[in-house]
């Protein structure tokens, strides 16, 4: 029976980490859905940094924004008595980071598929923007939320080079579940390290399975 502490808190930072990607993505796909600033492709282009940068990259400049001789890392062990790198806590950041462009893009283009009429119309009813945001935009893009909550999730599940260099291997507490294989692979325990990647890939392709057969039997919001 393999160990299930990597699964379990694997899938704690994927929860905490697509709840806190929901709070921080929904407003900046918001703004960039309907803004027309010079700094838009700038904006879009740093949230999209991770899908391109090698994980090792992020995770160095991770260890170096985080450590506890930097300003951010040295303020957390002041308030905490902890230090970000080699915890959860650092991990969670890494993380939220890392899974940034799968929760903003598949939100802002659901949000630009919903256009400015329905906003407009909600508008001319003396709905507030808050309001209309809420009863108008939210509900016609509520494909657009599972599919960025499922990528998020999924992705933050598989996070390897990352999680790696920020969290290393500490047993309860950064060890997750792509860690877990890792260490059995290299201790040549192939068969836990099977038990694990079937699983993992099991789970990747019934997320992905569920999200397009969810799409396929949803109506698109069509203006």
């Amino acid at each position: 029976m393999p160990d299930l502490g990597p699964l379990w808190l694997s899938l704690a930072l994927a929860g905490i980490t697509t709840v806190i990607l929901l709070v921080i993505g929904t407003p900046l796909a918001w703004w960039l859905a309907g803004t027309s600033s010079r700094w838009k492709p700038a904006i879009e282009a740093v949230t999209a940094l991770p899908l391109v940068l090698p994980p090792t990259v992020l995770g160095f400049y991770f260890l170096i924004v985080l450590g506890p001789a930097s300003p951010v890392g040295g303020f957390w062990v002041r308030i905490t008595g902890e230090a970000l790198t080699f915890s959860f806590s650092g991990l969670v950041v890494a993380s939220v980071v890392y899974s940034l462009p799968f929760m903003v893009q598949p939100l802002q283009n659901a949000f630009e598929s919903v256009g400015r009429a329905p906003l407009e119309a909600a508008a001319t009813l003396r709905a507030r923007p808050i309001d209309a945001f809420f009863s108008v935009a939210v509900p016609l893009s509520k494909r657009g939320f599972i599919s960025a909550a499922v990528l998020s999730f999924a992705h933050t599940i598989g996070e390897f080079g990352v999680v790696l260099m920020v969290g290393g291997n500490i047993p309860g507490k950064t060890k997750v579940i792509s860690i877990a294989i890792y260490e059995h692979v290299e201790t040549l325990n192939y068969a836990e390290a099977h038990v694990l990647s079937a699983g993992l890939l099991l789970f990747s392709f019934l997320a992905l399975f569920s999200l397009y057969a969810f799409r396929r039997g949803s109506p698109a919001y069509v203006r």
